[in-house]
């Protein structure tokens, strides 16, 4: 089980000085948004906005999206370059977040490959870019040796049917025994694993399993996992000057998107109907309180 008290306590590390400025905060790099899913990564960004990152940047792969969003002119919108490896270096991100609404591109693998050889920086992987690595051996065995040479640098964030296509099984397995699973899938990638659901499980090669006991059925809908993931980038932006690490603000991330939703429930906000848009904005309130 996480401790909400402990995860919690976690949060007060992201106190911020009086002197302090965005780079204190981080320079986060978020990728995805294909055509007609440009939504999931706007998300992830608004996440990674809304819980403090310094520096959002969304690489965007549809073109008629890469552009200035009026609601949220903070995020720095771009058409995904041809050339990620060199947008990658121009950029020097802190902290890379791969998979909303990505799709299954050529340039989609183009970007997930020049990631996966990007040295250090904390990397987080969700959605088609799960599926992507399921796909491909020589994409899963670029993953494999990031982590060998860069352990506890990155996290996936898999539901049930995208962990089920990485291990060759189908998402009833997965679900028959989630603990299972979540070990086979670290066993695998030797990486931090969210495996998403009810109770949420956090694992990796040098942790043991928790489970959060928080979160609602109201969390079923689509784009819950994309701000999840815009989180995880912010909280893990902040954390690298602020003394976390990636699995430090990987669990703080997957207990404030749970309790965000359940606080929401408890006011008469859903569970039908709960938005992820809501939430970010829960999540920020929750986040700030317990500073």
């Amino acid at each position: 089980m996480i401790s909400p008290l402990a995860t919690f306590e976690l949060a007060k590390r992201l106190r911020r000085g009086a002197n302090e400025h965005k780079g204190n905060a981080g320079k986060t790099l978020l990728i995805g948004g294909a055509p007609g899913m440009a939504g999931a990564l706007l998300l992830a960004g608004n996440a990674c906005l809304h819980l403090g990152a310094g520096w959002t940047i969304l690489e965007i792969l549809d073109p008629a999206s890469a552009h200035a969003c009026i609601d949220t002119p903070e995020l720095m919108i771009r058409l995904a370059h041809q050339k990620a490896d060199t947008a990658l270096i121009d950029a020097q991100p802190d902290v890379i977040a791969i998979g909303p609404g990505l799709g299954k591109s050529e340039l989609a693998s183009t970007w997930l490959n020049a990631v996966l050889h990007y040295p250090n920086a904390p990397l987080i992987i969700d959605a088609d870019a799960l599926n992507l690595i399921a796909e491909s051996k020589d994409l899963l065995a670029l993953l494999q040796q990031r982590n060998q040479q860069f352990p506890g640098q990155t996290v996936l964030t898999p539901h049930p049917g995208e962990a089920a296509k990485i291990l060759g099984i189908s998402a009833e397995d997965v679900q028959a025994d989630r603990f299972s699973a979540l070990e086979q899938l670290i066993a695998l990638t030797q990486s931090i694993a969210i495996l998403k659901g009810q109770h949420t499980l956090i694992s990796s090669p040098q942790h043991s399993a928790l489970q959060c006991e928080e979160g609602n059925p109201g969390m079923g809908t689509g784009g819950m996992g994309d701000i999840l993931t815009g989180s995880i980038a912010a909280i893990t932006a902040q954390g690298i000057r602020h003394q976390l690490n990636l699995w430090q603000s990987t669990s703080l991330a997957v207990q404030l998107h749970a309790a965000a939703a359940d606080s929401l429930v408890s006011k008469g906000i859903g569970p039908i109907g709960l938005t992820p848009s809501e939430t970010i904005l829960e999540m920020r309130s929750l986040l700030n309180k317990l500073l």
